[in-house]
């Protein structure tokens, strides 16, 4: 598990990779397919990882504005935090790390970060990139080189900690190395990274540069 290697700073995703909010979002998204006439079951697996705005403009609906319909679901998302919770082991790793060398990188908007972050009870980062603050979102790699400067590191020197597709293909975009999580994979995922289930598997180690290794715990065994 990156044995020897230390990380700049580690930039972390938000759904499903420091907390669980798939039960409210797949509510809504179900919702909103079922007005739309889509495959609710062939349409869920498509919505994680993405900009709402991108998910919806790929389906090509006819007469359907992907960015009036993204403000819709964000409102209904918002007002859903029913059942979010963190990853296992997620709040006491967050909180082992240095302030100024973590970042939260979400596809979500930053309203709706911050409410899902709070109804987790997990740690609010220094520094967040969000929705807005990209042109384009995962899996192009601009929100975790956005987040790199913004720490000012190189992404090159970053662990990237992802649990979808998109979002993994964002961070070996980067140049980043690639955790992934899998404690919400129904189905395991093919995948040429390290992966653990829990944070409870990993503990950090700091050295007086500020740089951070990784090491597995007995929990990992």
């Amino acid at each position: 598990m990156f044995a020897g290697s230390k990380f700049a700073a580690f930039l972390f995703d938000m759904d499903g990779t420091v907390l669980n909010s798939i039960a409210a979002a797949e509510r809504v998204w179900t919702a909103w397919a079922n007005r739309h006439g889509l495959d609710v079951a062939a349409f869920l697996p498509t919505i994680h990882g993405r900009r709402a705005r991108e998910t919806i403009a790929a389906l090509k609906l006819p007469g359907v504005d992907p960015l009036a319909e993204a403000d819709l679901l964000l409102k209904a998302e918002a007002d859903d935090l029913e059942g979010i919770v963190p990853i296992p082991g997620a709040v006491a790793f967050l909180q082992s790390l240095p302030p100024e060398r973590w970042a939260i990188v979400t596809s979500a908007p930053r309203e709706l970060a911050l409410l899902r972050i709070k109804a987790a009870g997990i740690p609010v980062p220094a520094m967040m990139v969000t929705a807005e603050d990209v042109t384009h979102g995962k899996p192009a790699p601009d929100c975790f080189l956005l987040a790199a400067r913004r720490l000012g590191v190189e992404a090159r020197d970053c662990l990237v900690f992802e649990d979808a597709p998109a979002g993994i293909a964002a961070g070996e975009a980067s140049g980043a190395s690639v955790m992934v999580i899998s404690a919400t994979h129904v189905h395991p995922l093919v995948t040429p990274h390290p992966a653990i289930r829990s944070y409870d598997e990993i503990a950090i180690a700091t050295d007086d540069t500020g740089f951070i290794a990784l090491s597995p715990t007995r929990a990992a065994a």
